[in-house]
């Protein structure tokens, strides 16, 4: 609740200044998104970054090691499956209800950069 309001104040203190909002991360399962719609409004663009499981391992194992974190292999194996059990019913819901843009996540940091610059460039022509 308190993300979502503070999602909700900040959105609506910026409102006509922008054409719209990219939030990071969230909803994160399907009953964030629910509320998200009830409160605020459906979204019109939905990008999913899709990889595969051994990308986002590498990804994770790379991160911990440059933030000192010590989460080992099976610890990012069990975060993987937490996230596509949340992750999947979100997807279908998404997909059901609004414009769900699916963006191919494997390539570089700025590939992937670039691929959502297109399909957000392209939503807004």
């Amino acid at each position: 609740d308190v993300v979502l309001e503070l999602l909700k104040e900040a959105m609506v203190s910026k409102l006509g200044d922008t054409k719209g909002f990219l939030i990071d991360g969230y909803p994160q399962e399907l009953k964030d998104a629910e509320e998200f719609e009830s409160k605020i409004g459906e979204p019109k663009l939905v990008l999913c970054l899709e990889c595969s499981a051994e990308t986002m391992s590498s990804r994770l194992l790379m991160r911990n090691q440059s933030t000192q974190n010590s989460e080992d292999s099976e610890t990012t194996e069990e975060r993987i499956e937490s996230y596509y059990q949340a992750s999947n019913p979100l997807i279908a819901y998404y997909e059901s209800k609004t414009q769900l843009c699916k963006v191919d996540a494997e390539g570089t940091q700025e590939d992937v950069f670039l691929e959502i610059c297109k399909t957000i460039d392209s939503f807004l022509k």
